[in-house]
């Protein structure tokens, strides 16, 4: 009960941006007393909300502090539908491994796992990603597409544009996008997306999209191995990013562009997934698990599949690969 009466307060101060909000308004709209109303402000400033108090005006927040759990991530949220529902941890093995959970217990679309810390993160192929506490975004999403299994890997290209775009947004940055998850930052990786499903053989039940961003990591905090391959936001615009703000972004841009392809298809996606791409137009090399391949990296088939160009002009089509662009 007293959840919902923040997440209705928090809603109400993001309606009202940066005016006052009256007392007794929240009272009459929470259907609470004056004094309940008094607790739940002390309370978010308990949380580290910086709250102004007004006589005869009311309240308006000042300042979000730095956190990433359900509050944070509410207040300023603009979505319909995804991150409504939020389930925070301050620290947990995977935030995959728990929507998996949550997701086969019927929780509905648009449910976010958040997390400040990941004990065993992991990304594609089974390989670890370090997610250390208080310096990164660590989530994952739960979709119910009503598609057939073969279009979930779609996903994954769109989950990156709407990273890419939100990353622009709130920071200015260009990211580039290196097929099939990895986001880029002058070269060197920022951000992974680990999409797996639970289907039967024609019809996907929920879609868990799991995002790991590197947002206020120093250089320091990544192991000596990854210095020269990984990067974050911070190290790239030399200041720290409110990482609510990118959450909240990237969920309107992905409800968004989600809304886009339930309509019209994946062919909008495809030619964003394109202009934001760093080895359209290159060669390339794909390891894939029959083999390696080399050759021009031509673009992707309007299902997501990569497209590749080897030396005697025939295309391969990869469905998967770790792909390495020229000789980085």
């Amino acid at each position: 009960m007293a959840t919902e009466i923040r997440k209705k307060l928090l809603r109400m101060f993001t309606e009202t941006e940066d005016d006052f909000l009256s007392g007794q308004k929240i009272s009459e709209e929470l259907g609470c007393s004056r004094t309940a109303v008094w607790k739940h402000i002390e309370d978010l400033r308990q949380e580290g909300f910086e709250l102004e108090a007004v006589r005869r005006k009311g309240y308006r927040i000042k300042k979000i502090p730095d956190k990433i759990s359900h509050n944070e991530i509410t207040l300023g949220l603009k979505t319909t539908s995804l991150g409504r529902q939020v389930h925070f941890k301050e620290s947990v093995t995977s935030t995959q491994k728990i929507a998996h959970q949550l997701a086969y217990d019927g929780v509905p679309e648009g449910t976010l796992v958040v997390s400040e810390e990941q004990t065993t993160g992991r990304g594609r192929l089974n390989r670890s990603w370090h997610s250390p506490k208080y310096t990164g975004v660590w989530m994952s999403l739960i979709l119910r597409p009503n598609l057939p299994p073969a279009k979930a890997p779609q996903l994954t290209l769109l989950t990156a544009v709407a990273i890419t775009q939100a990353i622009e947004e709130v920071t200015g940055l260009r990211p580039d996008i290196k097929w099939p998850n990895d986001i880029l930052i002058n070269k060197k990786k920022a951000v992974g997306i680990l999409t797996e499903m639970q289907a039967e053989a024609d019809k996907i039940n929920s879609v868990i999209i799991g995002m790991g961003i590197n947002v206020n990591h120093q250089i320091d905090h990544f192991p000596k191995e990854l210095h020269s391959i990984a990067t974050s936001l911070s190290i790239e615009l030399g200041k720290t990013v409110n990482r609510a703000e990118l959450i909240q972004s990237i969920l309107l841009h992905l409800e968004n562009l989600y809304e886009r392809y339930l309509q019209h298809g994946f062919y909008p996606i495809k030619l964003l997934w394109e202009s934001y791409a760093i080895s359209i137009g290159k060669r390339i090399i794909a390891r894939t698990i029959t083999g390696t391949l080399e050759g021009l990296a031509k673009g992707i088939t309007e299902d997501g599949i990569l497209m590749l160009e080897d030396d005697q002009n025939c295309i391969h089509y990869i469905h998967s690969a770790d792909i390495q662009i020229g000789n980085d």
